[in-house]
């Protein structure tokens, strides 16, 4: 008779994939252990001085935050396409604690969303932060469709911090319970670079575009991954409208914000369109960090010479970390199917590092923005 029992070889990997499903499956069962609940909720803000881009009305920004709940919270999963954005209780009263709580504004990277950040998120709210995160008109994967304007216009993001922060202290519920002597923002990706806008430094187009030059199929100076559309596209979309035209003459403008206390960039992009000027005059802390395998972000093309050009600032290399690693971590399914956005490089665990960075921007903030009593 043939033989019909499947190879020992066969058997035992198949045994380890099921094992390696259980535990990334049980991983996830069960909410973090810390003294503290996290509270999320979803608020809608606009910018009645601008004009979104899709339409008449005034510019969107949805607004996601993060905050510590009150102990009898029930946090849950939450769970965001295919990433897994932490544990938190949705619309939980907030904590009855009487001090003013220090406040984060976060930017996501191109195309990104809040949830994206959510491990950062959740580490400065359950040690006492407030974290709102700014989805980015016409650069958010909230929104319905993407925006050619929202890629390339990037100082817009910084009118966008400044929008919440207003927002947010005029807000009947958050507002009261913010120390507005305190407040921080971080960012990924773009939204490193929306960080630094906010802490003074201004675009030089010029500088960029003569650097773009000799540079032309680089990270900085090409569409990133996520645009679904072509540079060429772009710039038709934006020599047609007016609203853009108007933006690219305010690029060279400050947007620093001056109640921003601190900055803590994550793999920024865009070094060589900075003014070398504006980042020597930056004042606040700042600290930046990034993967050293990072191809998008590429450490010797920005975070090492913003890190050296601003007298203030700090940098952390993270050794084998790419560009994504900083993205919350994936489902199975994310895994499988967008191995762009969800698969590391070898030796490197994504939950690890968010770890590693949520806590260096803990200190960061605790010292940079320390409380008064």
């Amino acid at each position: 008779m043939p033989d019909t029992h499947t190879p020992a070889p066969i058997v035992n990997c198949f045994r380890l994939f099921i094992i390696s499903i259980v535990i990334l499956l049980g991983a996830c069962s069960n909410p973090p252990d810390r003294e503290a609940r996290v509270g999320r909720t979803g608020l809608a803000f606009t910018d009645a001085g601008r004009t979104a881009w899709t339409g008449e009305g005034p510019r969107p920004i949805t607004t996601t935050v993060w905050y510590p709940a009150d102990s009898t919270a029930q946090e849950v999963a939450w769970t965001v396409g295919v990433f897994r954005a932490g544990w938190t209780a949705p619309d939980a009263p907030l904590s009855d604690r009487n001090a003013p709580l220090p406040l984060v504004i976060l930017s996501h990277g191109t195309g990104g969303a809040a949830a994206q950040l959510s491990w950062l998120a959740e580490e400065l709210a359950s040690n006492g932060y407030l974290v709102a995160a700014v989805h980015h008109h016409g650069n958010t994967a909230l929104e319905e469709r993407l925006v050619p304007h929202g890629f390339v216009l990037w100082w817009e993001r910084a009118r966008d911090v400044r929008t919440v922060i207003d927002a947010l202290l005029a807000d009947a519920r958050f507002g009261p319970h913010i120390d507005s002597t305190r407040i921080g923002v971080a960012g990924f990706s773009l939204g490193g670079y929306t960080a630094l806008s906010v802490a003074g430094a201004r675009v030089d187009r010029a500088a960029w575009e003569r650097y773009c030059e000799t540079h032309r199929t680089t990270p900085t100076c090409s569409l990133p991954p996520e645009a679904p559309f072509t540079m060429a596209e772009v710039e038709a979309s934006l020599s047609t409208d007016q609203r853009a035209q108007a933006s690219l003459r305010e690029a060279g403008r400050s947007f620093q914000d001056p109640r921003i206390g601190a900055a803590f960039a994550i793999a920024p992009v865009l070094g060589p369109a900075f003014d070398p000027e504006s980042l020597a005059n930056v004042s606040i802390p700042v600290r930046v960090v990034v993967g050293t395998a990072d191809d998008q972000a590429v450490p010797d093309v920005t975070a090492r010479p913003v890190a050296q050009m601003i007298p203030s600032a700090d940098l952390e290399m993270i050794p084998g970390a790419g560009h994504y690693t900083f993205l919350a971590p994936c489902s199975l399914r994310g895994r499988l199917f967008m191995r762009p956005l969800c698969a590391d490089e070898d030796g490197i665990d994504r939950r690890d590092v968010h770890k590693r960075v949520a806590a260096d921007a803990r200190r960061f903030f605790d010292r940079s923005l320390p409380s008064s009593d």
